[in-house]
């Protein structure tokens, strides 16, 4: 284990002790607010420290180990002990470095996701289709809820832009980069010689606000339009004007909801949407703030990067941020993310543990 590492961990034994002292105190158990707070720092302290107890008795068992390792008799079982120990002693550090990782307490967070057709025309839009399946596939499989916000379906099939409401664990956290340009390399239907084409899509993944520290909004500041919901094709179209269309006029930004028939659920749905672009504006704009000082190697999720390639001639993925190639792209696109997904994780864990080894320096 890195020397860093250990005096980090040291500091939370050492607080560990200051919480048993201060949890004991009369003054301190008659102020429940500070009681509470204290209660749960001492939960998630014990917890990195009790595996870090573990870790120093793991190790004092691998030297006990070696040293036996000289008696004839003892050698083989040594040997069990030593190899027992290791594999162990490599978890144990694995997760205590994520541990002391700092959380953002958004990760835990649902969240909206929005999909909207780029360079490409039809088949952008067709791929923005294949991408709401993808993610709605994953959504499955992970146990999660989605809920169609808002759609603008093409006249060939697909999308011009569709909004996704995700609900489940940690949902923001795992799709939080996804966010960004996806990039599409295949022969469209509509290509009649056989021509690889290549467009584009924007994927933006924002955090459902806590209802108790959402942006506050100035119902002077919004403008709020109800027109006809229509679909595409023969698809049904509304005789009432239940379709809304919030802007809020500082900004500009705009949200719209016309997938129920009820105009007031509509109008709910679409300041949901129009809360979290705007805590999403907010955020990027501290992430900016934050990139003037640093780069960091999976990026801000602006959309306008372009984070990923989808070549279906090659039936490959390649996500250009950790340049991570996978041959596996009929089953990404049926919803197996978690490869693509795990691996976004580590790399920014790597990030976050390397920045926490600078400041610790």
């Amino acid at each position: 284990m890195k020397p860093f590492l250990r005096q980090q961990l040291e500091r939370y034994v050492q607080r560990l002790e200051e919480l048993n002292f201060l949890l004991s105190r009369e003054d301190i158990m008659a102020n429940m607010t500070q009681f509470l707070a204290l209660s749960r720092e001492h939960n998630e302290v014990s917890a990195v420290a009790g595996r870090f107890e573990r870790f120093k008795q793991r190790e004092a068992d691998l030297a006990g180990a070696r040293d036996m390792l000289g008696d004839p008799d003892m050698a083989s079982m040594a040997q069990e002990e030593i190899d027992s120990a290791g594999a162990e002693l490599t978890q144990l550090e694995d997760e205590l470095q994520r541990m002391l990782l700092p959380k953002d307490p958004e990760d835990a967070r649902n969240a909206f996701l929005e999909i909207r057709a780029g360079t490409g025309g039809d088949e952008s839009a067709l791929f923005a289709g294949d991408l709401l399946r993808m993610y709605t596939r994953y959504a499955d499989k992970r146990g999660w809820k989605t809920e169609l916000m808002s759609e603008s379906p093409s006249e060939l099939g697909g999308y011009k832009e569709v909004v996704l409401r995700i609900e489940g664990d940690h949902v923001y956290g795992d799709l939080r980069f996804e966010s960004g340009g996806h990039r599409v390399q295949r022969v469209p239907t509509t290509e009649t010689q056989g021509r690889i084409h290549t467009s584009a899509c924007t994927v933006a993944v924002l955090a459902e606000p806590d209802e108790a520290q959402a942006v506050q909004i100035n119902p002077a500041d919004l403008r709020i339009d109800t027109f006809r919901a229509s679909g595409a094709g023969g698809q049904h179209i509304n005789k009432t004007d239940s379709a809304v269309r919030v802007t809020h006029i500082p900004t500009g930004i705009v949200a719209e909801c016309q997938d129920d028939r009820s105009q007031h659920r509509n109008k709910a749905k679409a300041l949901q949407v129009l809360a979290a672009r705007l805590q999403e504006k907010e955020r990027s704009e501290r992430a900016a703030k934050d990139a003037a000082l640093r780069k960091g190697l999976i990026g801000s999720g602006d959309r306008s990067d372009r984070i990923r390639t989808y070549n279906f001639p090659q039936g490959r993925l390649t996500d250009h941020r950790i340049n991570l190639t996978l041959y596996k792209l009929s089953f990404i696109m049926e919803g197996d993310l978690d490869e693509v997904v795990q691996a976004l994780r580590h790399a920014r864990e790597a990030e976050q543990l390397a920045e926490l080894e600078i400041s610790a320096a």
